[in-house]
C-alpha cells in the first residue's frame, strides 16, 4: 500500500496509507520533524491518519518531509510526497475556527471538572461514612475479633480520602483549563495586546517588502523571486486588517489609542497607576522619570526625585490617561481621572465548570491538609464573648437528645427526647448515660425529621437518671427557644 505524505497550509501535514503494526510508527514518532525539527507525528482518531502538530497555516520545512520519505522508502514502503504551500485559508477563517475550538474545549473541560468534583465529593462521603464507626475515638483493640475489621476500615478511609484529594486537585486543574479556554477570544481581542501584536505584524510586513525588493531585513536576505514571499505578504496583510478592525471596534466602545500627537513635553501621562511628567515625546513612546521614583507617590514630576538622572520609556499601548500641566494643578480632576477605566466594557464568559457548584474544590480539602499537618487552628473569625444574660437565654433553647451506638451504622440519627440545652448538657454529662456500646449526645440543629433523624421508643432504662436530674423530657421537637424560667 502506498503511503501518501501531503502538506497544505489549509490542512497541515498529513500521512495516510499506514496500517497498524507495519513498522512505520517507530519512524513517525521520532522527534526530528517539523519547522523546528523537534516534533514527532501523532495519530488522530478524528482525522483517522497521522498528522504533524502545529503545521496548519504555515509553510512546511521541505527537507524534513524529504527525510521522512527517505526513511520510509528504506523500510520498503512506497511513498509519495505532495507539497502545496499555496493552498491556504484566510486568517479570518482560521481565527473563527480557533474560537470555535476554544469554546468546545471550555465545554469539554468543564464536564471533566464537574465529573472530578463529583467523584471527589463521593470519595469524601465514603471516607466520612466509614469514620462514623470511630466518631468517639474508638481505638483498635489488639487481639480482639474486631481488630481486622477496624484495620480494614482505617485503610479504606485512607484510600478514600486520598482519592478525594486527588480528584479535587484534578477538578481544580480542569476548571483552570476551562476558564483559560473560555477567555481565549477575550484575551486575544484585548486592545493593549492587539496594539502590541500589530506593531510586530507591521514590522514583519516591512521586512517581507524589503526582501521582495531585494534588500536585507532582520539581518539576512531572501530571494526576491521566492513565491513564498508573496504568500507571506498576503497572510500578513489579512492578519493586520483583522486586528485593525478589532481596534476600531474597541475605539467605538470608548477605547483610546494614544499616539505622538496626543502629548507634548510637560504633559502628564498615567502609566501603571501613577502620573508622570513627560520629558520627551517619541514616535512609539514617551520618556518619563524612572518608575522607581513613583514608589509610594501619586504624581512624579521632572525634578525633585531620588533618581533624577534615570529615565523610563512608556509605550503608548501602556498609557491609561493624559493631563496637561494646568489640569494637573486641580487635585479633584486628578482623582477623578485616576478612576476612569481605559478598556471598553467586555462581557466575561464563564465556562460550564465554573457555573456548577460541584466544579469547585470542596471546603473540606483545606481542612484535610491542615489536619494532616496537625495545624489545629480554628477557621473563620473569632467567636465573640457572650454576655452572661445571653448565655443563660441560649441554654434555655431547645435541644434534641440522641442515642448513638458505637458499633453500628445508621442512615438516620435516633432521637429519644427533646429538652432545654441546659437539661441536655446535664443529662449527657451524667456517667450513667453511656455504656460500652452506646452513649447519649445532643444537638440543637438535628435537621429534618424523617430524613436526618427519627424518634425511637424509650425503654425506660434511664428514668431514674431523669428523675434525679429533675428533667421532664418531651417527645415533640421544636426549635423555638423556650422562655427563661425567671420570665415565666
Amino acid at each position: 500500500m502506498t503511503i501518501e505524505i501531503t502538506h497544505t497550509r489549509r490542512e497541515g501535514t498529513l500521512i495516510e496509507g499506514i496500517s497498524r503494526g507495519d513498522g512505520s510508527a517507530e519512524i513517525l514518532r521520532l522527534r526530528e520533524y517539523g519547522r523546528t525539527r523537534r516534533q514527532p507525528f501523532r495519530w488522530s482518531r478524528t482525522l483517522d491518519c497521522w498528522y504533524l502538530p502545529h503545521s496548519r497555516d504555515h509553510a512546511t520545512y521541505t527537507p524534513s518531509l524529504e527525510l521522512l520519505a527517505q526513511r520510509l522508502r528504506e523500510k520498503g514502503f512506497e511513498v509519495t510526497l505532495t507539497i502545496d504551500n499555496a493552498d491556504r485559508r484566510s486568517f479570518s477563517e482560521a481565527e473563527e475556527e480557533r474560537e470555535e475550538k476554544a469554546e468546545g474545549r471550555a465545554e469539554r473541560f468543564g464536564r471533566y471538572a464537574a465529573s472530578a468534583a463529583q467523584s471527589s465529593e463521593a470519595a469524601w462521603k465514603k471516607s466520612h461514612d466509614i469514620s462514623e464507626r470511630f466518631a468517639f475515638g474508638q481505638p483498635i483493640l489488639i487481639g480482639h475479633h474486631s481488630e481486622s475489621r477496624a484495620r480494614r476500615d482505617h485503610a479504606r478511609m485512607d484510600d478514600a480520602m486520598r482519592k478525594s484529594i486527588n480528584e479535587s486537585d484534578r477538578a481544580a486543574h480542569w476548571t483552570g483549563r476551562a476558564q483559560a479556554a473560555a477567555n481565549y477570544q477575550q484575551d486575544k481581542a484585548d486592545p493593549g495586546r492587539t496594539l502590541r501584536r500589530l506593531n510586530k505584524l507591521w514590522a514583519d510586513l516591512r521586512a517581507v517588502e524589503k526582501w521582495q525588493r531585494g534588500q536585507s531585513a532582520k539581518g539576512f536576505s531572501r530571494n526576491p523571486a521566492d513565491p513564498e514571499l508573496e504568500i507571506e505578504h498576503q497572510e500578513l496583510a489579512e492578519e493586520i486588517a483583522h486586528w485593525e478592525k478589532v481596534i476600531k471596534d474597541a475605539e467605538a466602545e470608548g477605547f483610546k489609542v494614544w499616539s505622538r500627537a496626543d502629548f507634548t513635553r510637560g504633559d502628564f501621562v498615567l502609566y501603571r497607576g501613577t502620573w508622570y511628567e513627560v520629558l520627551r515625546v517619541n514616535p512609539k513612546s514617551v520618556t518619563i522619570p524612572h518608575i522607581h521614583n513613583g514608589t509610594g507617590k501619586r504624581i512624579v514630576r521632572a525634578t525633585g526625585n531620588q533618581y533624577d538622572d534615570w529615565t523610563w520609556t512608556a509605550p503608548y499601548d501602556g498609557v491609561s490617561g493624559r493631563m496637561s500641566a494646568d489640569e494637573m494643578q486641580q487635585p479633584t480632576r486628578v482623582e477623578t481621572t485616576e478612576h476612569q477605566e481605559q478598556d471598553p466594557p467586555t462581557t466575561e464568559s464563564v465556562p460550564a465548570a465554573e457555573t456548577s457548584p460541584t466544579s469547585q474544590p470542596s471546603p473540606w480539602h483545606a481542612k484535610a491538609r491542615r489536619w494532616a499537618l496537625r495545624q489545629d487552628a480554628p477557621e473563620g473569625p473569632p467567636t465573640p464573648v457572650t454576655a452572661p444574660g445571653e448565655r443563660a437565654n441560649w441554654q434555655d433553647g431547645m435541644a434534641l437528645v440522641l442515642i448513638t451506638s458505637k458499633n453500628s451504622r445508621r442512615t438516620r440519627k435516633r432521637a429519644l427526647w427533646a429538652m432545654t440545652r441546659r437539661e441536655a448538657q446535664a443529662l449527657c454529662s451524667d456517667p450513667r448515660t453511656s455504656g460500652r456500646a452506646y452513649m447519649l449526645t445532643w444537638t440543637e440543629q438535628p435537621g429534618t425529621e424523617g430524613t436526618d433523624w427519627e424518634w425511637i421508643a424509650d425503654n425506660g432504662s434511664l428514668d431514674q437518671v431523669l428523675e434525679d436530674l429533675s428533667i421532664t423530657p418531651r417527645r415533640h421537637w421544636t426549635a423555638t427557644p423556650q422562655a427563661p424560667a425567671e420570665a415565666a
